[in-house]
């Protein structure tokens, strides 16, 4: 039992470590990339803007991460020091949930720049989006930090405040007060996952609708359009976060419900897919954005 247990911690710490370093490689090129050219050109877009914030929140999330979870692994005591465990809790939930919203925010502004409409609202948007980009910016930055100073509220208070419990019934009756406990911290999870999930899908529905409309009408105006390329591969890009999004949600809601249940498969496997889908998601953006491909292909 013993062997087995170790060896599942060995795979675990590998398969994560690998992962983790490979993401933190990818969204380091990202801010390295958007840095320099912010420095040549001294200013940035709101695309490029959005990216760097993404990048950085998702490189410090993985290094925080990797180092918790493997000192968790080395040292397990390590879990059970309050102080420890109250700030590296809050912490990475403001970065998970910026990297989450940050990218939310670049699928909604691809959507307002790219699809084309002629409702009132829509067109307002898109004159207004690039004065409209850092305030999604620094609304899910005050989001995410509510967030944190939550989850740290919650690491701070005990999850069981009778320890003599020991009965069948007194236990039932101290897990019933720890679900109590944990109850709104899940609904603010699950609420901030949700909104976050939908906006996704609806920006990916707008670009799908908008590009089928263009389609439809060089087809009756017989002439071509030399912006349809661009326009089908951001809908490939977006359609890619779409579903990456989806097998996220999917985990960070297994995730709620397997949250006390440590040692099963599907936490491993939802483990390995939350440490790969930072590197995975930023990887795609790599090759959706021209510049940032080119200058990847010159380095390898």
């Amino acid at each position: 039992e013993q062997f087995n247990i170790t060896s599942y911690d060995a795979t675990a710490v590998a398969i994560v470590t690998l992962e983790a370093f490979a993401g933190m490689w990818i969204n380091a090129f990202i801010v390295s990339v958007i840095c320099m050219a912010w420095v040549k050109k001294k200013t940035l877009n709101s695309n490029e803007k959005i990216l760097l914030l993404l990048g950085c929140s998702r490189f410090w999330y993985l290094c925080i991460s990797w180092v918790y979870f493997f000192l968790s692994i080395i040292y397990p005591h390590f879990l059970y020091v309050q102080p420890t465990l109250q700030l590296v809790a809050s912490i990475q939930s403001f970065l998970s949930y910026s990297s989450l919203w940050f990218s939310a925010c670049l699928c909604v502004f691809y959507c307002i720049k790219i699809a084309n409409f002629r409702n009132s609202f829509f067109i307002y948007l898109k004159v207004k989006i690039d004065r409209i980009v850092p305030w999604l910016l620094l609304g899910s930055v005050l989001f995410s930090l509510v967030i944190g100073i939550i989850v740290y509220d919650i690491a701070n208070k005990p999850h069981c405040n009778n320890r003599n419990s020991t009965g069948r019934g007194n236990f039932w009756k101290a897990s019933i007060k720890m679900d109590k406990h944990f109850f709104p911290s899940f609904f603010i999870a699950g609420f901030g996952y949700a909104v976050s999930f939908m906006a996704v899908t609806f920006s990916a529905l707008l670009l799908l609708f908008s590009l089928w409309k263009h389609k439809h009408n060089m087809q009756t105006n017989s002439m071509k359009d030399l912006s349809m390329d661009a326009h089908i591969k951001a809908m490939k890009s977006i359609l890619s976060f779409f579903v990456m999004y989806s097998i996220n949600f999917a985990s960070l809601i297994l995730t709620l419900v397997y949250a006390t249940r440590k040692g099963s498969p599907v936490t491993f496997l939802i483990l390995v897919f939350q440490y790969a889908f930072p590197g995975a998601h930023s990887l795609i953006l790599i090759f959706g954005n021209p510049k940032l491909e080119k200058t990847l292909l010159r380095i390898l």
